[in-house]
């Protein structure tokens, strides 16, 4: 049987203007890449970043789904169901 996000209803971000990881600057840290919460909008760093701010805001608040806002990336991530279920539409 085929594997599936079952929370993709409730997308509500797509799309960002923000291009930083405001945990990050805060701390004075850099990071590596950038995900955006598809829920809420926040922004934070990837998991091969040091402090893996996307990861953190998931266990935080339980907001299941990110995207990649790296130029050219579109793809999604589901922490919960630990799956990507497809691309962002633009």
């Amino acid at each position: 049987m085929a594997r599936h996000c079952t929370h993709l209803d409730q997308v509500k971000i797509t799309s960002t203007g923000k291009h930083v990881c405001e945990d990050c600057v805060l701390t004075g840290d850099s990071w590596v890449h950038l995900r955006l919460c598809l829920i809420c909008g926040h922004v934070g760093c990837c998991d091969s970043s040091k402090n893996k701010h996307a990861t953190k805001h998931f266990h935080a608040v339980g907001h299941p789904l990110i995207r990649s806002i790296e130029p050219g990336e579109r793809w999604m991530w589901c922490y919960v169901d630990e799956l990507a279920p497809g691309e962002v539409e633009t």
